[in-house]
């Protein structure tokens, strides 16, 4: 299944019976790429570099739960004004039109993914319990997202699909033994060893 920029189609992995489910990274991948998680972390106070939500979380409770409220509203206003990434809708469909499963993991939470897929335009796309965010899963790129879906859904690795923008992503895709789709709309592809497919936009698998 590995291939580059250009040279694969929706045809060619979508319609393989043997690619039966199809999981997404939600913000920078189904939407339009808002979020400046350096300027999150100066919000924060989180060291350049670190992992925001791991960072966090290693806090003391006292510490840790203003920070986690400061994020959540942050997010929850970039939610309000998500959009679409270009081509999501059309490639969701299509999956749907296939009656391929169909799924999200992401760092999120639960909330803000509701109001994301709404202000975007994909909520009608994606069952609850479907959905996991940071409410109800270990956060990537430890795969339990992945993990739970396929469990969820009785659904083996070899006919998964992981759709992401970010190292988080693909590294747990990789280790869920998932495929990878690598999206990255400025085509460097910094993570291209953890991809399978590279792709500059959704609407690529739709060539």
């Amino acid at each position: 299944m590995r291939d580059s920029v250009g040279s694969v189609s929706l045809a060619g992995i979508l319609m393989r019976p043997d690619r039966q489910y199809w999981i997404f990274d939600l913000d920078g991948t189904l939407t339009k790429p808002v979020h400046d998680f350096d300027a999150i972390r100066r919000m924060l106070g989180v060291p350049i570099g670190r992992g925001i939500l791991e960072w966090l979380a290693a806090l003391p409770e006292n510490e840790r739960a203003p920070l986690v409220a400061a994020l959540d509203r942050h997010e929850y206003e970039l939610a309000k004004t998500a959009e679409s990434a270009d081509g999501a809708a059309d490639v969701l469909a299509a999956l749907k039109r296939a009656h391929r499963r169909l799924g999200i993991v992401t760092r999120n939470n639960a909330e803000n993914v509701e109001v994301t897929l709404a202000a975007a335009g994909l909520d009608g796309f994606f069952e609850p319990d479907s959905i996991m965010s940071r409410d109800n899963a270990r956060p990537k790129p430890d795969p339990d997202g992945i993990h739970q879906l396929l469990a969820r859904w009785t659904g083996d690795r070899a006919s998964a699909v992981m759709v992401g923008n970010h190292r988080h992503d693909l590294a747990a895709g990789r280790a869920a033994g998932v495929a990878t789709v690598h999206v990255d709309i400025e085509g460097v592809f910094e993570w291209a060893d953890l991809a399978d497919v590279r792709v500059a936009s959704l609407r690529d698998l739709l060539a």
